[in-house]
């Protein structure tokens, strides 16, 4: 007598076909739902840094971190190292670069003031102040990041708000939320993370500091790997 074998039938496997189907569908969406509140909190944190800069302006008529009279009107604040007054103080400009880690840099000291002033949250008096984004990087200003040395042929005169450690889909999507989606254009641009001069990732280092050498992105990679910087100009 032949023994009866056993199997599947067609309607069981569309069946287990559909709940995989399905169960990848959620975490694609899933997914896509994590990267969208992720660029939606960038976002909120670059315009946030802007509106409180302008607030600061308004009522005490300066940059923060350019303050002259910050040390004087925050005397008593604990552990706070102010720039010292030099002839950088009161320039309209934010010395030192956005990502330095260095006590008492206008740059370093923009956060304290802020933070003093009421118009953003955190402690203050940390040796590294700038906030930590939503991909894990930091955020920072600087000021005339990316100018070069003769002309202005990248980069924003003036002040920009940068933050780090974004992926290709991430930097793209952020840039057209603020502006037009073109790394190397308009009030957003972007430089890719790498040696100084040059488009090479070195991400095990993450050295995203940009000088006047540093030529921004021409396009958006998203290759799962290419980080890069987006500096946003704030006036």
């Amino acid at each position: 007598m032949r023994s009866k074998q056993s199997g599947f039938t067609l309607v069981e496997i569309a069946i287990v076909l559909v709940i995989i189907g399905l169960l990848l569908g959620g975490v694609l969406k899933g997914q896509e739902l994590i990267n969208s509140a992720k660029i939606k909190n960038l976002v909120n944190d670059m315009n946030g840094v802007s509106t409180a800069v302008y607030a600061y302006q308004d009522r005490f008529k300066s940059l923060p971190g350019d303050d002259p009279n910050a040390a004087t009107r925050w005397a008593s604040a604990a552990g706070v190292t102010f720039p010292a007054a030099a002839a950088t103080l009161g320039d309209t400009k934010v010395t030192g670069a956005f990502d330095s880690a260095t006590a008492g840099v206008e740059s370093v000291a923009f956060w304290d003031e802020l933070r003093l002033a009421g118009f953003l949250g955190g402690a203050t008096g940390q040796t590294v102040a700038q906030p930590t984004n939503a991909v894990g990087g930091i955020m920072g200003v600087q000021s005339d990041v990316g100018i070069q040395t003769v002309g202005v042929t990248a980069g924003h005169p003036g002040l920009a708000v940068c933050t780090t450690n974004l992926l290709g889909r991430v930097a793209e999507a952020l840039d057209n939320q603020l502006d037009d989606g073109k790394p190397n254009a308009g009030a957003v641009k972007a430089w890719v993370q790498g040696a100084v001069g040059t488009t090479t990732l070195v991400q095990a280092s993450n050295t995203p500091t940009i000088t006047a050498t540093s030529a921004t992105a021409t396009t958006y990679v998203d290759d799962g790997n290419t980080m890069y910087t987006v500096c946003k100009k704030i006036n």
